[in-house]
C-alpha cells in the first residue's frame, strides 16, 4: 500500500438533488445570503460576513480550485433544481500519514431539515473513501448544533467524544463534539 493519497477528483459530483461544484465569482449573492444570516453561524467560528468577507471567501475558494490537483474540496452546494448556491461543504485531508481527512458543512436557513447536508456529505464520504483511498473522516462541532451532529449520525459517523471549552467562540468558551466514521464502517 502506497503512503501517497491521490488527488481529489475534480468536481463537480452530483446527487440526487444536489450539484456539489467548484465556486464561481457570480455565487457571491447566494453565499452571501447565508453567510450574513446570524442564526446560519450561530455556531460557527466565521460570521456574520460582512460583504468583504464573502468577498474574501470567494477568493480563497477559487484560488484552491485553481490550485489542483490537491487534497481540499471546498464546495458550492448547489440546489439542482433551483440552479442556485444554498450551502458549502469541505472534505480536507488533514493527517496524510495515517489517511485521515474532515469534513465540514453549512447551508441557508430555508433549506434546513430537509437532508439536504447529509445528501451532500455522504457523497463526499464516497469520494473520501471510494476515490482518495482515506482510512478515517471525522468532522467537529459545537456541541449546543444539535442540527449538524444529527448530521454526522445520519451519515454513519459515530461520536467519539467531547472536547471540554475547546474553543472560544463569540460567546465564550465552547465544548466541542468530535465524530468519525472509518472507511471499512462506511458503505
Amino acid at each position: 500500500m502506497t503512503d501517497e493519497i491521490p488527488p481529489a477528483p475534480t468536481p463537480p459530483f452530483r446527487t440526487e438533488r444536489l450539484i456539489l461544484r467548484d465556486f464561481r465569482e457570480d455565487d457571491f449573492d447566494d453565499v452571501h445570503a447565508y453567510a450574513v444570516d446570524p442564526e446560519v453561524v450561530r455556531y460557527m467560528d466565521w460570521g456574520p460576513n460582512t460583504p468583504e468577507v464573502t468577498r474574501q471567501y470567494l477568493s480563497l475558494a477559487l484560488q484552491q480550485q485553481a490550485e489542483r490537483p490537491s487534497q481540499v474540496l471546498n464546495l458550492a452546494i448547489e440546489h439542482a433544481a433551483e440552479r442556485r448556491v444554498i450551502g458549502s461543504i469541505r472534505l480536507e485531508v488533514k493527517d496524510p500519514a495515517n489517511r485521515t481527512a474532515d469534513i465540514g458543512y453549512s447551508i441557508h436557513r430555508p433549506y434546513w431539515r430537509q437532508g439536504l447536508v447529509a445528501e451532500g456529505a455522504r457523497r463526499l464520504l464516497e469520494v473520501a473513501f471510494r476515490d482518495m483511498g482515506l482510512h478515517r473522516v471525522f468532522a467537529t462541532c459545537d456541541a449546543r448544533n444539535r442540527g449538524s451532529w444529527r448530521v454526522m449520525e445520519k451519515i454513519g459517523m459515530r461520536r467519539e467524544g467531547l472536547l471540554r471549552k475547546a474553543n472560544r467562540r463569540r460567546d465564550g468558551w465552547q465544548d466541542t463534539l468530535l465524530y468519525a466514521v472509518l472507511a471499512e464502517e462506511w458503505g
